[in-house]
């Protein structure tokens, strides 16, 4: 698969495709849904694969304090929609300039002039161009003026319930591992590169593998019993993670911090898919460190106890 940024580079790649377009945060079955349909489209008319997506995600340009969480990473969105078989992935910036397009100069110089769509697939809830005043509506006006061809998907539906962004954080937010594997088709992973810490854990008597989350909000906040997977890792290792402000220390930033069980290497800038399995508790500050200590030493017992009942 292969990345285009900017408006200004679509027409050098593209003469003619089939697109969809969207935030795709989680790549959750919806998601798969579309994009299956999209391959399938692009297969019958001989034509290249594309899917569009925004970053930053617009609510995070409009409000980064008061956005949703993020599932995924751009770099975990690349890897989830390369496995799918795309072509193409075309990366817009989403800034002031781009949030001040209008719907329809957005449909005329984005689909058809730089893209030259010849069949668009949406979501049926689609907003688009500035004061998001652009629909399937609007959509479906230049498709028939234009004779591009547009398909609007309901909301995937699994046994009842409702698949989306929103309800996947909110499985997150209630700890529901299980419903969140429904809604993405596969367990909920944070994937990132092991980078240098404080050592604070190692001199806990606690060292841990730093995560660097490549997100502001991330979706998930406390302390869970995880799997951890990596390709340079000799087999699958189970630990206990601690993801959020670390506010015993006072920090500012949200970080994502693993202790593998039975585990001594050096795995600095290996990159680690973190399986979230059990939350054990939220994040607390603790008045000193050795009542940290103490926690930490609780919470690995506490997730050991757990792990024995997934490997029995």
């Amino acid at each position: 698969m292969e990345i285009i940024r900017g408006f200004c580079n679509l027409s050098k790649h593209l003469n003619q495709c089939v697109v969809t377009l969207g935030n795709f945060d989680g790549i959750h079955l919806g998601h798969q849904s579309l994009i299956s349909r999209l391959k399938q489209i692009g297969k019958e008319m001989n034509l290249p694969t594309v899917v569009m997506l925004f970053e930053p995600q617009p609510l995070e340009f409009f409000n980064s304090d008061r956005a949703p969480s993020r599932l995924t990473s751009f770099r975990e969105k690349y890897l989830l929609i390369e496995s799918l078989g795309i072509d193409y992935l075309a990366v817009i910036s989403f800034n002031r300039c781009f949030a001040s397009m209008s719907a329809d100069q957005f449909i005329e110089q984005t689909l058809i002039k730089n893209l030259q769509a010849q069949y668009v697939i949406v979501g049926d809830d689609f907003c688009f161009g500035q004061n998001r005043q652009g629909n399937t509506t609007l959509l479906q006006h230049y498709a028939d003026k234009f004779s591009f061809q547009l398909t609007c998907m309901p909301t995937y539906v699994i046994n009842h319930q409702r698949v989306s962004s929103t309800a996947v954080r909110q499985a997150l937010s209630n700890s529901d591992f299980n419903l969140a594997q429904l809604l993405l088709g596969r367990p909920y992973t944070i994937k990132g590169r092991v980078v240098h810490g404080n050592q604070l854990a190692r001199q806990l008597g606690f060292p841990t593998a730093n995560i660097h989350l490549n997100r502001k909000k991330p979706a998930l906040h406390g302390v869970y019993l995880v799997k951890i997977k990596g390709n340079t890792l000799s087999h699958d290792y189970w630990g206990i993670a601690n993801i959020g402000m670390r506010p015993t220390i006072a920090g500012n930033t949200a970080i994502l911090e693993v202790n593998l069980f039975d585990f001594n290497q050096d795995i600095y800038g290996h990159c680690l898919e973190i399986v979230f399995v059990n939350k054990i508790r939220d994040e607390i500050k603790f008045d000193s460190l050795k009542a940290l200590q103490a926690q930490i030493a609780q919470d690995v017992c506490i997730a050991k106890k757990i792990q024995a009942k997934f490997t029995q």
